[in-house]
């Protein structure tokens, strides 16, 4: 399918790597994959326990003497789907389609983020153009908490440069980004019987454009669990009802789409639902007309089976936790205009067998607002009765005021281009936090990437012409290091 668009190799890559399950904690076919490749091209390959690969390429001649550059990007992908959508992510590969100028996938993520490095890197090694000593590294379960960086054994790296390529504007190139960790809130519940002449009603709440927790925290896009809990604390006050289940959101990296929940209730209750219902679609499509116009609660009857539903007390408990559950920005940055300075997303609630699980990303470029924050949630798990706990933390990347390839990149960029490069700082995570701490200070790093937009949602999509033109910066940028170092 992509066989005709430029650069060839680069996009002849992506569709391979696309057809390749790669969600997150399903690395283990593309990290195979990719040791196959290195070594049907006889390059020095490392494959370790978390799946990490390190391809390791000899400079071009006359190119020995600049430092080793490590090429850094990650092999997962978020895995989002519309409900509709019929997909299997543990075996199925990503559908591609060409969209315009853009490719897109059909009713899924695409994985641009990151399989655009995957698919630069491996252009690279299997081509003649010229290059320092190179050491690719391509990550496992970035997305899931970057365990796979964490992982990783830092002795087998020698590059003094590191080029991450996992962001997403072209012409922008990131020298910061934030630290943060995945905050989980667990809300215990009983049942009881159903009894008596009720009614079964699916709540749904939909049309909502999501986006990338990081990236897209500050445009106040609608959260799903957010709208359907405050929704559910509006509603118990006109009406007695009972969730049978709730769930919303699939990662916790990823704002929110949708979000559902089951609930019981005395039949005579219908017209006060159906009320409500109308009540809060009038707010909401006010409230957000701007940042998510298509928002929507929806109401479906359902015929099942359910004899047992949550009791009252654990109902009133889920939704008030859900409502007071902390959730988007925090705090914007007093040093760098515009930027985000602590945030978090409760990117996902599900029900298990006796529990509602919360789970969120929380993303602070300064440690002790990221700490905050957790208080914040330990002391409201405290207050309801339920449990919090701290996983995945990842080290936020420092700017650096002196970088030599911070120079470099902005002056062949405006050599190549034209353009002067915005040097910027990101609230994303980016694995640059954790090679920072491993490989120590010495170690220089920039990041940059083409456009690619709607991450971590069914919408992402990546912009052709972007990717052409980032390429051959890259290109570029490979082949005149040499008179800067």
């Amino acid at each position: 399918m992509l066989e005709n668009l430029e650069p060839k190799t680069v996009m002849k890559y992506f569709e391979e790597i696309s057809g390749i399950p790669r969600g997150s904690k399903n690395e283990k076919m593309i990290s195979d994959y990719l040791l196959k490749f290195a070594k049907d091209r006889n390059l020095q390959v490392t494959q370790d326990e978390a799946l990490n690969i390190i391809i390791k390429k000899r400079a071009t001649e006359g190119y020995e003497h600049v430092p080793t550059v490590i090429i850094q990007g990650h092999m997962d992908m978020v895995c989002e789907k519309n409900q509709d959508t019929v997909h299997d992510f543990e075996k199925d590969g990503i559908k591609l389609k060409i969209d315009g100028g853009f490719i897109k996938a059909d009713g899924t993520t695409l994985g641009a983020d990151n399989g655009i490095a995957v698919a630069f890197s491996l252009a690279i090694l299997d081509s003649d153009l010229p290059h320092p000593n190179l050491e690719i590294v391509l990550t496992s379960d970035e997305e899931m908490g970057m365990s796979g960086a964490d992982r990783l054994d830092p002795s087998e790296l020698s590059g003094k440069i590191l080029i991450n390529i996992d962001t997403e504007e072209e012409g922008e190139f990131y020298v910061s980004c934030a630290g943060g960790s995945r905050g989980v809130f667990t809300v215990p519940f009983e049942r009881c019987a159903v009894l008596g002449n009720v009614a079964e009603y699916k709540i749904k709440v939909r049309g909502l454009e999501g986006g990338h927790s990081g990236a897209d925290i500050h445009k106040q896009k609608g959260n799903s669990n957010k709208l359907l809990g405050r929704f559910l604390k509006e509603l118990y006050k006109t009406m007695e009802f009972n969730i049978v289940e709730i769930y919303g959101g699939a990662k916790s990296n990823a704002i929110p789409r949708e979000a559902d929940t089951l609930i019981i209730f005395g039949a005579g209750y219908l017209e006060t639902l159906i009320r409500a219902v109308e009540e809060y679609n009038s707010v909401i499509k006010d409230e957000y007309r701007i940042s998510d116009p298509g928002v929507v609660i929806n109401i479906e009857r359902v015929e099942s089976d359910s004899d047992e539903m949550m009791t009252s007390e654990s109902t009133e408990k889920i939704i008030e936790a859900i409502f007071l559950h902390a959730n988007g920005v925090k705090s914007m940055s007093m040093d760098i205009d515009g930027l985000v300075e602590c945030s978090l997303n409760l990117g996902v609630v599900k029900t298990g067998k006796n529990t509602v699980i919360l789970e969120s990303a929380i993303r602070s470029s300064v440690e002790s607002l990221r700490r905050a924050v957790e208080l914040e949630l330990e002391t409201l798990s405290e207050v309801l009765e339920c449990e919090f706990y701290v996983d995945s933390f990842y080290p936020a990347w420092k700017y650096k005021p002196q970088s030599r390839i911070r120079e470099v990149c902005a002056e062949i960029y405006k050599k190549f281009t034209g353009n002067s490069a915005e040097i910027k700082a990101i609230h994303a995570g980016l694995e640059c936090g954790i090679f920072s701490e491993k490989l120590g200070e010495d170690v220089d790093m920039i990041s940059f990437g083409p456009n690619i937009y709607g991450a971590h949602t069914p919408e992402e999509k990546v912009e052709i012409s972007s990717v052409k033109n980032v390429w051959e910066y890259f290109v570029k940028l490979m082949g005149e290091i040499k008179n800067y170092y």
